[in-house]
């Protein structure tokens, strides 16, 4: 459980655009990103929602899916993350957080493109910890274009291997471990909603994310294992500014066309996770696609 001290910091005002114009190389490594994201959650309190759970959390490393794990373990749950090799100086951060607010920490490296290494991941996590509670498939790629002509046979691949292959891969080597009360998240996007015109390829992917989601929701219900999906509008993460077609200069703008005027903090969507997590906040709710956008309004 997190420490008065931790849940009692002071909050810090979001940043807003202009930000650097600066570009990352994909991956993209939060360790690399200014301003740095706000993942610990300053105003968030936590309620032991998940002890004696256990999480999976794919992307764990960095944006949204480290802000999960820390929230998740303030929680009480251990988390296993999910992360590319070449992200490691972001995981162990992660890890560095979800320890110091008293819970375990499994480093799982490793292409969610291979299938193998998606049962693998549920298998070493269940070997670790001894079980599964919650699913969090979150790890995604994107790369702009601005025409369908631009996108390769092998992009529009990658993107659907890691953003829906993955997910698909992850939820079926996980069901046998799963149980009543259990949880599936899956990370959407507003583009999911409304598309996007240059992301057509990631937009497809989180439009097939909301579907499975919705129809997957149906053929668990009965077996008391809950699936939801957040969608956010632009949050502050690596995504983005490793984005290959996104420029330094938009990237300096990014997120400013909000109603905020300025792109969420991972710690202002993760909380969403915690809700979908916990059955004693959302045991009547599956198949739901929360969209998170910042003043804009949407049914999911």
């Amino acid at each position: 459980m997190a420490s008065h001290a931790e849940s009692s910091a002071a909050a810090v005002e979001p940043p807003k655009p202009p930000f650097p114009a600066m570009k990352l190389d994909q991956p993209g490594l939060e360790a690399d990103l200014e301003p740095k994201p706000q993942f610990e959650g300053a105003q968030y309190r936590p309620a032991e929602k998940l002890n004696g759970k256990v999480a999976l959390i794919t992307g764990g490393d960095s944006g949204i899916g480290r802000s999960v794990a820390v929230l998740f373990a303030r929680e009480g749950a251990d988390v296993a993350i999910n992360y590319l090799p070449e992200e490691q100086v972001d995981a162990d951060e992660t890890c560095r957080h979800v320890e110091t607010a008293g819970r375990r920490c499994l480093l799982l490296p490793g292409d969610l493109t291979d299938p193998q290494v998606c049962a693998d991941l549920v298998e070493q996590t269940v070997n670790q910890f001894g079980q599964l509670d919650v699913l969090v498939s979150n790890a995604a790629h994107q790369s702009r274009k601005p025409s369908l002509e631009e996108i390769t046979t092998e992009e529009w691949n990658r993107t659907f291997a890691t953003n829906v292959h993955a997910m698909f891969h992850l939820v079926k080597a996980a069901m046998p471990h799963l149980k009543r009360g259990s949880s599936i998240i899956v990370t959407s996007s507003e583009t999911g909603l409304f598309g996007s015109e240059q992301l057509l390829d990631y937009s497809s992917t989180k439009g097939a994310i909301n579907a499975f989601v919705k129809a997957l929701a149906q053929n668990l219900v009965e077996q008391g294992i809950r699936v939801n999906a957040v969608a956010p509008g632009p949050v502050w993460t690596p995504l983005n500014p490793a984005d290959p077609g996104l420029s330094p200069e938009k990237t300096a703008h990014f997120g400013e066309k909000t109603k905020f005027k300025r792109p969420a903090q991972p710690d202002e969507i993760a909380p969403a996770y915690v809700f979908f997590a916990s059955s004693g906040d959302s045991a009547f709710i599956t198949g739901h696609v929360l969209p998170i956008l910042g003043g804009e309004t949407a049914s999911g």
